[in-house]
């Protein structure tokens, strides 16, 4: 089978820092290319992951521009999107197309007809009801978890195959660092991810916390600073600037609570490794949850509230702890010690290595092929 996986044009494959889409796809081409599958990969120029093919309008990821004004941005998705058509145009030889381009991607490959298209929903299904709602019956679809496909529209769960976990390199890794006392949040800093729970939390109890991730994009105080002191920057006011400021930075104290940036590749996970637990204090549905995933594939425990996909990553009592208050997450954080380490490891090699996850996308690839056959059968 020849596939071609279209990943965007935000950022690279892989990503040089934070990038949850990006990093599942750096995580799936070479499982499947293990498995004999062919990949076209659709991204741009500057992506370093090993395809057959790369296909791309960009030669550099254009996520900076999404913080700019939707009229002076809404041409990028649809341009790289015109690269990937004109691409199908030219050949005849791709059997399906595996699709990341949220809404975009589905609305112009359904137009244009083509090869199979599967695409994956890596979201929060209500952000387009209008779309979602009057979904294409030529696209199949498939969630990250089942909880994701749950809130989806009835039009949208009539073309899912189902759901697969997401998954992470690190469930074949053996450990990295020993266990240490601070505790962890992983992850882009915005009110969903819930880092002042957690910030809270610690403070009180007094344990250590870190925080790693960008606000924004931003990565440190200074880059923050020259934004709130610019009142014509287009990141000046942007919601996770003002959660950061508001709500975040008054918990650091430079002693108990500190928060890093954006960090990547070993020095990311030399400090997921070498942490006590990772919280995940989630103040929405989450999706997929790959930060989880990750944790466990560490031996690190996650902890958080019982809210989205976490459910179905997490055993409770056995390879984390789940709560339904925060009051109650801070109780479980004084029991983090309670989970075996090598028991989370266990469970990630067993579900969310990425030799799982390529097997079940190849049958969703050949589920999607037959459901094409069986619509022009019916047509």
């Amino acid at each position: 089978m020849k596939i071609l996986m279209n990943a965007g044009p935000w950022l690279r494959v892989p990503p040089g820092g934070y990038g949850g889409i990006e990093n599942v796809v750096a995580t799936l081409v070479p499982a499947l290319r293990r498995l004999g599958v062919e990949v076209v990969l659709a991204s741009v120029r500057s992506s370093t992951i090993e395809a057959d093919e790369l296909v791309c309008v960009f030669d550099e990821g254009q996520f900076r521009d999404l913080q700019k004004p939707y009229n002076q941005v809404m041409g990028l998705a649809h341009a790289h999107q015109l690269g990937v058509v004109r691409e199908l145009r030219s050949r005849d030889d791709i059997d399906l197309v595996h699709d990341h381009l949220e809404v975009v991607g589905p609305a112009v490959l359904s137009a244009y007809g083509g090869p199979p298209v599967l695409h994956t929903l890596h979201w929060d299904l209500r952000k387009h009801p209008a779309f979602y709602g009057n979904w294409p019956d030529s696209i199949a679809v498939n969630g990250v978890s089942d909880a994701q496909l749950a809130r989806a529209p009835a039009e949208l769960r009539e073309a899912a195959l189902g759901s697969v976990h997401l998954a992470t390199p690190l469930a074949d890794a053996p450990p990295l660092a020993p266990r240490g006392e601070r505790f962890v949040v992983m992850g882009r800093i915005c009110r969903l991810k819930g880092q002042h729970v957690a910030a809270r939390v610690c403070q009180k109890l007094g344990l250590p916390l870190v925080l790693a991730g960008p606000v924004s994009g931003l990565d440190t105080e200074v880059e923050l600073d020259t934004v709130v002191h610019d009142a014509d920057h287009p990141l000046h006011g942007h919601p996770d600037v003002r959660y950061y400021l508001d709500e975040v930075r008054p918990y650091l104290d430079g002693d108990l609570v500190t928060w890093i940036g954006a960090v990547s590749g070993c020095a990311r996970d030399l400090l997921y490794a070498s942490a006590r637990a990772a919280l995940f204090p989630l103040q929405w549905d989450e999706p997929g949850g790959t930060a989880v995933v990750e944790a466990m594939a560490l031996g690190v425990p996650p902890v958080g509230l019982r809210r989205g996909c976490l459910p179905e990553l997490v055993d409770h009592g056995r390879t984390g702890f789940l709560a339904d208050s925060e009051e109650e997450l801070a109780e479980w954080v004084l029991r983090v010690d309670e989970i075996d380490p090598e028991e989370c490891r266990r469970e990630a090699r067993a579900r969310f290595s990425p030799s799982v996850m390529a097997g079940r996308y190849v049958e969703l690839y050949e589920a999607t092929v037959a459901r094409r056959r069986r619509q022009r059968g019916a047509a």
